[in-house]
């Protein structure tokens, strides 16, 4: 590890810290398997028998259909930003949870429509051809539920990671908004000719209140919340300030913003009303703790919406969103912490270098950029670290270009005493699962590796 720079400073008193909360993801897993499992037991529950290979068929269809409706529900109750997920679980792990749920509800909605066809053309001894001619024609609803279909397999064919890369972010991001559509399309399909529902009242009332609940969340979170939020605070460009190359800090004027009770570590999506950048909303982090009536965020040049950053004139109206994210003083669970941070990973940690608890000696930042130019907010983090009595590492490449390699000898003789910290982790990926395995090859137990992600 090549060290560039360390300082220390004046002691500080420690800040008073409550007992971290435990997180609301153990339980709220454990509820979405009891859910998927009550869809099941619902055609346990409807199905007297099952003969021959057509009745095989059709019924292997009909449970992947009801997993599949039960899925798009949790598909869509996962993004409807509700503060308890984007706040106590984390954005981008609920992130993560929708884009797996994502792939197995493409996957059940495959195998529904194909054994589903199958089996109806082996009870009606007619092809495959003839049979799905047939179903879409002549069963209700089925022209809904086939423009669903087409959609759902068009958003999960551009959600894969090779189609992702190919496809700008708006054209993805808009395409997926249609899958409100799809679901509400597939909705009444699944009511019409859904045996498990026919005559079951208490089936049916419970698939509405699954489906109503869902779309109350998504209509209060998604909608009216950002709409009270903007129309309450005001929010304006203030000034554009350069950082580094390519590094720009945009501080951001509203009004009552302590309401919004927006915390060190956390971030919001932006969304600037000005040519080329009012459609789209954009995940940044706070990199200062709000101050009264500001709030300011540090973005690097990454793409043409973030290079455009830069160029934003005071005035400029802002539509924000949040605060999310679950990156905070929160989960601090010791008294030490060791901040580390790759590139524009240091915006949320630079916030929480300000204001983790903690004493003189007990937080220590290791920033890592390539060169000592692409180091941005370094005066900040140096009167940080004299203010608090911290310490600022810096890890950058040799002369030569040698990259430092993390390892758990490194960091342990690095920071002292390492497997007493808290650690917070936020920079690239790879640079992200390379420091993970080497702090929990230095003894760092996982509940104690804070990390958020920002590819969402």
């Amino acid at each position: 590890m090549t060290t560039v720079h360390e300082r220390t400073a004046v002691p500080r008193p420690s800040r008073g810290r409550g007992r971290p909360r435990p997180s609301p993801a153990g339980p709220l897993l454990a509820l979405l398997w009891a859910g998927a499992c009550a869809v099941v037991a619902l055609w346990w529950y409807d199905t007297r028998s099952v003969v021959g290979l057509a009745g095989w068929l059709t019924d292997a269809g009909r449970i992947a259909g009801l997993l599949c409706g039960y899925g798009c529900a949790v598909l869509v109750a996962l993004v409807a930003r509700v503060p308890l997920l984007e706040r106590r679980i984390g954005s981008d792990r609920v992130t993560r949870w929708h884009a797996m749920a994502g792939r197995y509800t493409v996957s059940l909605l495959v195998a529904h429509v194909t054994l589903v066809l199958f089996g109806y053309a082996a009870q009606d001894g007619a092809g495959i051809a003839h049979e799905t001619l047939s179903v879409v024609s002549d069963y209700p609803d089925m022209l809904k539920a086939t423009t669903g279909t087409l959609i759902l397999l068009a958003v999960g064919i551009t959600s894969a990671r090779a189609a992702r890369r190919r496809i700008s972010h708006e054209f993805w991001y808009y395409l997926h908004l249609l899958t409100y559509v799809a679901v509400f399309l597939a909705f009444f399909h699944q009511l019409a000719l859904g045996s498990d529902f026919a005559g079951d009242t208490a089936a049916r009332a419970a698939w509405y209140v699954l489906y109503v609940g869902t779309a109350a969340l998504v209509v209060w979170f998604r909608l009216l919340t950002p709409v009270r939020l903007n129309l309450r605070h005001r929010l304006r460009v203030e000034s554009v300030r350069p950082e580094a190359p390519g590094v720009f800090s945009v501080v951001v004027r509203g009004e009552r913003l302590d309401e919004l009770n927006a915390r060190a570590g956390q971030f919001f999506r932006w969304r600037f009303l000005c040519d080329g950048m009012r459609w789209t909303s954009t995940p940044y982090s706070l990199s200062a703790p709000p101050r009264p009536g500001l709030m300011r965020i540090t973005v690097k040049a990454l793409g043409d919406h973030s290079a455009a950053v830069g160029l934003l004139r005071p005035g400029t109206r802002v539509w924000a969103e949040g605060p999310y994210g679950a990156l905070t003083a929160e989960r601090h669970t010791g008294r030490k912490a060791l901040l580390i941070a790759g590139g524009v990973g240091i915006t949320p940690l630079r916030a929480l270098f300000e204001t983790l608890p903690g004493g003189p000696g007990d937080v220590t930042l290791l920033y890592r950029a390539s060169t000592t130019g692409d180091l941005a907010l370094g005066a900040e983090l140096e009167a940080i670290a004299r203010w608090r009595g911290a310490r600022v590492l810096y890890a950058v490449n040799g002369a030569d270009g040698t990259r430092p390699r993390f390892t758990a000898d490194s960091l342990r003789k690095a920071v002292p005493g390492l497997t007493g910290h808290d650690v917070y982790l936020c920079g690239p990926p790879a640079m992200a699962r390379d420091l993970y395995g080497a702090l929990r090859a230095a003894g760092i137990p996982d509940r104690r590796i804070h990390h958020e992600s920002f590819e969402l």
